[in-house]
């Protein structure tokens, strides 16, 4: 081998063993997200996370209420889709900053919540936006304000 292919190689080799040891780039948080298949507001807010760097894994589901009582979401604060992150239950359009928020605070808590579907929250965007409070629940059924935001 002459010296000039033996200098590629080795480059090559130092070059692969560089890149290999470059760390990957981190995945963000894990969720999985039960929803309806016929659900486009689902579909948007599931757009949201991963747009906010959650790594969303959709389970099309015929009803999302057994994943409510799974998750230990109270009944006053369903919504259309029910998340899992990290043991916690995300129901409804809760925006993906409380759900980063939640993580890193790690509070003991079931969940967030956003009852029922109001216009302006994540996956609900439109021409108005109704006031509408993420709501922090414990596996009592209690709740308190996480974040408030006003409408228009």
């Amino acid at each position: 081998m002459n010296n000039m292919k033996y200098s590629r190689l080795l480059q090559t080799i130092v070059a692969l063993g560089l890149i290999a040891s470059l760390p990957l780039a981190a995945a963000g948080p894990k969720m999985t997200v039960y929803k309806t298949r016929t659900c486009g507001c689902c579909a948007k807010w599931v757009d949201h996370l991963r747009a906010n760097g959650f790594d969303v894994t959709v389970e099309d589901v015929a009803s999302t209420a057994e994943y409510r009582q799974k998750y230990g979401v109270p009944e006053k604060m369903a919504s259309c889709h029910t998340g899992v992150v990290k043991g916690y239950a995300v129901e409804g359009h809760v925006p993906a900053s409380d759900v980063a928020r939640l993580l890193k605070a790690a509070p003991k808590a079931k969940g967030l919540a956003v009852p029922g579907m109001p216009a302006g929250s994540p996956g609900m965007e439109g021409p108005r936006s109704d006031a509408y409070s993420v709501l922090l629940f414990d596996d009592k059924g209690s709740s308190t304000v996480f974040k408030k935001y006003p409408g228009n």
